[in-house]
Order: C-alpha cells, then structure tokens, then sequence
C-alpha cells in the first residue's frame, strides 16, 4: 500500500544503509527503464525568486494555475510534509527515423513535437515511478513516498537539475552532457534521508542557437521563455485566437515545436529512446495538414486516444491546422478544403480560416503575375 511523507512510521523497523540503499537505488531505475536516477534535497536555492519574477512579468501567459500555490510549488516538503528527498529520473523519448527537419521544410506535412508522436508520456512514466516505489518497498518496507509526473505544483526542472541530471539550457530545458535535452521527468518524493548527487556545470558557453532559432523569438534572453509568444503555449495551451503576427512564424508547427533543441549542439548526443510507448502512432510522424484537417471529431478522438495529443482538445487542434494550411504552398484543394470547413466553424476557428484562405489566394495572384 502506497504511504505519503505525513504517514506514520512503521513500527520497529531496522534502519537501512542509506548510502547502499541509494546506489540499489539507481541500479533499480535503470531496470525500470529509466536512463538517469538522481537524488536532490528540497532547498531549490535561486530558483523560486526567478519563478517569481517570471510569473510577475507575465510570461506564464493565462496559464494561472502556475501563479496559484507558490509555496507548494517552490518548497517540496510544503507540497508534502515529510518530504526530505526527491528521487528524480529521466526517460528518453527521441523516436527515430521522424526526419524533423524534413518535415518542417516541407509546407504541406503537419509537424508535431516529437515527443507527442506516441503514447502520453504521463501514463508510461506514472506506472513506471509506481513500480520504482514497490520496488524500494521490498528493500525497506513501507515508507513515505508521493509520485509525480508534470503533475502538481512540482519545480521538475530545478529538481531534476539539483539531483544532478543536467543543467538548465538557456531554452529553459534541461541539457544532459551524455544525452541531449530529448527526455521526459518524473519524481519520487520521499521521507527517506538519502544521501544527495552534486550538480552538474553548465556547458551551454556563449551558444545562442536556440535563441536564434525559436520562429516566434519567444526565448527573449537566456533562461527567460515568454509564453505568450511560445508555439508550444499557443498551439497546445492556448484555445484563443493566435496573434496574427505569429501565425506566419508558425508555419506548419501544429502541436508544439521543437526547434530550439534540434539546432542545440548537445542533441548530437541524444539517444534513441528503447520506449515503444514513445513510437509514433497513427503515421503522425508524416501526415498532411489538409488530412488531419478534415478530420471528423470522431477521427480526431479515435487516432489520438492514450496520447499527448488530446491535450489539444479538437476545435483547437482544427484551428491549428488552419493555420498550417494557410502557411502551406499555393493549392486549390487546400482553399477547397478551408471553406468546405468554414461553413460550420466557430469564432476563433472561421477567423484562421478566413486568414488561411486569404494566404492562399494571395499567393495565387503572386503565381499567376509570374506565369502571365
């Protein structure tokens, strides 16, 4: 049976050796399939006055949720009580054979993070971290413990950075020296008084490729993304109508974006994840704005059932698909396709639409003046 930090003490247990316990620790995970196990305190040091700064800055766009429970979120043993060591882990997820830049060249193909290409990363990591804990049950017995995965008002980054994973890259993501930045994380807090990793230095130097490279410039300065101008934000978070002048820069991104770590150097270190879970479903992987774009909301919710992908609900998910289309090359059948759509759109989709539409025709006269 599960137990959290606040649960009481079992009764007359004999005391690991928690240095011993710690190594069988990180022997264990990697079983599991985790490729890192690190173990941090639950001082986060610097990191909760940058979070600070960053929400009053309005950089967390509408995403309240991140401004509410500051104080759980940025002392874990608040979050909770009797937590005195987080067990943080990583879990590649980089499919190969996706051809990322191919399909980002490629103005009628629909691209989409790879990391949302396969089975939502929740499900896999959550089943996993709960075996990790059974598993150090049967080497301690019953003992406080609290399993998270991008959920709860849990720092992972900084957590997962302390424990020694790898260092903050100036994208905002954690880097791994060995392994690229292409991972998923995932916690245990813990009652158990292990003995902590050291972090580790930076090696991000004077690289600002990813500053560079990000299509909406939403990386303003190193360590500072701006959500509201991040294609992540807008095409996964965000169910408004895209700004106009980041439409453009969105080109055929329609579910995130992973720009900022193909151009990092690092990556070149990235390993293929053994995850079959993490496999692109569905041909996704390679499939056209206009197919996905018609779509059925039935279609919609049968392809993406068990995957990240859901958490762009379907009129979103349509929306940006206007938006891809309306960046695509010149074709008759796309402008077919967007007014088939226009006749029962909503608000904010018919305004893509309309846009769209209003892309593609432009580029038509600008075919039509050069071939005339």
């Amino acid at each position: 049976m599960q137990q959290t930090p606040d649960s009481p003490d079992p009764v007359d247990s004999p005391s690991p050796n928690f240095e011993q316990l710690a190594a069988d620790i990180k022997i264990w995970g990697r079983e599991l399939g985790f490729q890192h196990v690190g173990i941090s305190d639950v001082d986060l040091g610097e990191h909760p006055q940058r979070f600070a700064g960053w929400i009053a800055r309005g950089f967390h766009a509408d995403m309240e949720f991140l401004s509410r429970d500051i104080e759980k979120r940025t002392q874990p043993a608040t979050l909770i009580p009797g937590t005195q060591r987080v067990i943080a882990v990583r879990m590649d997820y980089w499919p190969a054979d996706t051809r990322p830049w191919e399909i980002l060249r490629d103005g009628n193909r629909a691209y989409i993070s790879r990391y949302a290409l396969g089975r939502d990363y929740h499900r896999t990591i959550r089943k996993r971290l709960q075996k990790f804990a059974d598993r150090i049950v049967e080497a301690v017995g019953d003992f406080g413990y609290r399993a998270f995965v991008d959920s709860a008002p849990v720092m992972e980054k900084p957590l997962a950075e302390k424990a020694g994973l790898g260092w903050m890259g100036k994208h905002t993501l954690i880097i791994n020296r060995h392994a690229g930045s292409y991972f998923f994380l995932g916690e245990l807090f813990t009652d158990l008084p292990l003995p902590v990793d050291a972090p580790v230095s930076s090696h991000c130097g004077s690289c600002s490729a990813c500053i560079k490279i990000c299509p909406t410039q939403a990386i303003v300065a190193p360590y500072q993304l701006d959500s509201r101008k991040c294609i992540s934000w807008l095409t996964i978070e965000y169910d408004g109508v895209i700004p106009e002048e980041l439409r453009a820069p969105i080109g055929n991104r329609v579910f995130g974006c992973d720009d900022c770590q193909l151009v990092c150097p690092w990556n070149r270190y990235a390993r293929i994840s053994p995850e079959k879970d993490f496999l692109p479903r569905h041909a996704l992987d390679q499939a056209s704005l206009r197919e996905l774009f018609l779509w059925s909301e039935k279609q919609y919710l049968d392809a993406t059932e068990g995957m990240a992908l859901r958490r762009s609900r379907y009129p979103s998910f349509l929306r940006n698909m206007a938006v891809g289309l309306g960046n695509a090359p010149y074709d008759p059948a796309i402008i077919a396709a967007l007014e088939q759509r226009l006749v029962d759109a909503d608000e904010v989709l018919a305004e893509h639409i309309v846009w769209a539409i209003a892309q593609q025709r432009a580029r038509a006269v600008v075919i039509n003046t050069f071939t005339n």
